[in-house]
């Protein structure tokens, strides 16, 4: 009986412990349906806060969600890399990694990314708004794209330097958004999401295996997914779960 009690306690103790997750934004009606869906898929509480109000410690918090347009301030990213590099989990949504970020001294390299200049044809980075693209699970066996995630679509997608044909991938589609094309990842990490975006004017069309992924730094873990320019993309029941998914998953 004893013991039993005392395993509550310990329980009751690391519960208490645990802020739940910190959701840290410059543009708040997109958080507040990616809180909401955390409370009603998962029981698990979001704190809602702008970079100028971070907390002293992230340390306590399960889990920190970056949806930061404007500029990154330099204390908020020396915030966010030591959290993560002692142990945290640091789940970064779409324009959290944008050219706006170039400015900073240390994020792309803690992130292991690159925006190359240039034009888009010669592999330069850049951003279109305004249009539909298609996404794909690039790892049918991570817990990430799979616990209770329902993909609508069938879509078909070829990896770059992988097999030599197309092939069908479950997948889903965002209309009336925001792509980023021609992310270079400088570091290995663990691909988890491609997209697939054939620009209207052009014709050209890109598929690209940089609209989601998840990297090991030092302790903790980097968790990034490219889509999410407004609220209708995470009110996507597939896109939805995903990021919940990100937020509960056990490193």
């Amino acid at each position: 009986m004893r013991l039993i009690l005392l395993l509550l306690c310990i329980r009751l103790f690391a519960l208490s412990s645990e802020a739940g997750v910190l959701i840290v934004a410059d543009e708040f009606p997109a958080m507040e349906v990616v809180a909401a869906q955390l409370k009603s898929e998962e029981h698990i509480e979001s704190t809602l806060v702008s970079q100028k109000e971070l907390p002293a410690s992230l340390s306590p918090y399960q889990a920190v969600i970056v949806y930061i347009h404007g500029p990154l301030s330099e204390k908020a990213e020396n915030a966010f890399i030591d959290y993560t590099q002692a142990g945290g989990k640091l789940v970064l949504l779409h324009h959290s990694i944008s050219s706006g970020k170039r400015k900073n001294a240390h994020w792309f390299k803690f992130l292991g990314v690159a925006l190359p200049e240039g034009d888009l044809a010669q592999g330069g980075y850049k951003w279109i708004e305004g249009v539909n693209f298609e996404l794909v699970n690039l790892h049918p066996s991570h817990f990430i794209m799979t616990n209770q995630v329902h993909y609508p679509e069938q879509i078909s997608y070829k990896i770059a330097g992988g097999e030599p044909a197309e092939r069908q991938f479950p997948g889903f589609k965002l209309e009336r958004t925001e792509v980023y094309l021609n992310h270079v990842h400088t570091e290995p990490r663990t691909l988890l999401m491609g997209l697939n975006y054939t620009d209207s004017a052009t014709h050209t069309n890109y598929m690209q295996t940089t609209a989601g992924w998840i990297k090991k730094t030092e302790k903790g873990w980097v968790i990034y997914f490219m889509p999410g320019h407004t609220k209708q993309d995470f009110e996507n029941p597939t896109y939805g779960r995903i990021v919940v998914n990100a937020v509960i998953f056990k490193t």
